[in-house]
């Protein structure tokens, strides 16, 4: 019973890691991206 609760777990961490992967790793922003004379 404990190796499913800990299979559980282990998936729910990989499930996490991975949506803080996809949601925190794109580009980086900078202050001026929205200003309207900024370099493209």
């Amino acid at each position: 019973m404990w190796l499913l609760i800990l299979e559980a777990m282990a998936a729910l961490a990989l499930l996490l890691f991975a949506v803080w992967w996809t949601m925190f790793s794109g580009r980086k922003r900078r202050d001026d991206d929205d200003e309207p004379g900024a370099k493209p």
